[in-house]
């Protein structure tokens, strides 16, 4: 299936491992001209460097912080200066650390919401500019099942993913005119490094190993194991596509059956 993106230009946030990694790799394989940040100027720029070996185009990696207005809007600046347009915008970040109710003070929820939120609010305020003027454009936000199920001990996440859904929605539909997408990805399980850190927390909270943890998880899924990050890419690349020209709007979950929900 011929996708339509091969020299698209595509960002893609916090990509220098996990989920962002395979997302931008995946966009490389398909034709797309890819720009990735990151906290870590060393780390993306050591992601770039793998993705060019393994796929054989050219990627940049620049380093940016999601949650700082004047790094993300250099790092948007800096893709419009090399390549003039942005055409696909996936939004990603790392989520807030585990926390219920109690343990979680009003501070975590402004840093939770400024990370998982306010950073896709922010990129897309960006982009949409340029992509109203060409009358295309995609935006692809990483979320999590969280925003249709919320999980145990994730208030912060169950919380944010939630308020990022319901933007999305209603952005989608003050763009689609334009002939822009806004549409959401929402992980299930996914063993990426992000996992590992949850299933440590978890572990200690309740007295259990890493390994225990992360077996519970995988057999609270109806396939019985956890997904890796290139099922996520998978998806993600589909809703960047052409063949994706008639979906916005909608939260898709890669998530192995998880979400026990119709809707």
């Amino acid at each position: 299936m011929d996708l339509g993106i091969t020299d698209r230009v595509a960002i893609v946030t916090a990509a220098s491992r996990g989920i962002g990694f395979a997302i931008a790799r995946e966009l490389a394989r398909e034709g797309a001209r890819v720009f990735i940040c990151s906290r870590s100027a060393e780390n993306i720029i050591e992601a770039a460097y793998r993705i060019r070996a393994e796929v054989g185009v050219e990627v940049t990696g620049i380093r940016a912080n999601v949650t700082s207005e004047q790094e993300i809007e250099r790092f948007v600046a800096e893709v419009l200066n090399q390549a003039g347009r942005v055409d696909i915008c996936v939004t990603n970040a790392g989520g807030p650390p585990a926390s219920t109710f109690d343990e979680a003070d009003l501070e975590m929820y402004r840093r939770a919401f400024e990370l998982n939120t306010l950073s896709a609010i922010r990129l897309a305020r960006l982009v949409i500019p340029e992509m109203r003027r060409n009358r295309w454009g995609r935006i692809i936000n990483i979320t999590s099942v969280s925003a249709k199920q919320p999980i145990e001990g994730l208030i912060l996440s169950n919380t944010t993913r939630a308020a990022l859904t319901g933007w999305a929605k209603t952005l989608s539909a003050e763009v689609a005119a334009d002939g822009i997408t806004v549409n959401n990805i929402a992980p299930g399980y996914t063993l990426t490094e992000r996992q590992t850190e949850l299933a440590e927390a978890r572990a200690q909270k309740l007295g259990k190993t890493k390994e225990e943890i992360l077996a519970q998880w995988a057999e609270q899924t109806p396939m019985k194991r956890m997904g890796q990050p290139e099922e996520i890419a998978a998806a993600a690349v589909f809703l960047a596509s052409e063949r994706a020209s008639y979906i916005t709007g909608v939260t898709l979950q890669v998530d192995g059956g998880y979400v026990r929900g119709i809707f």
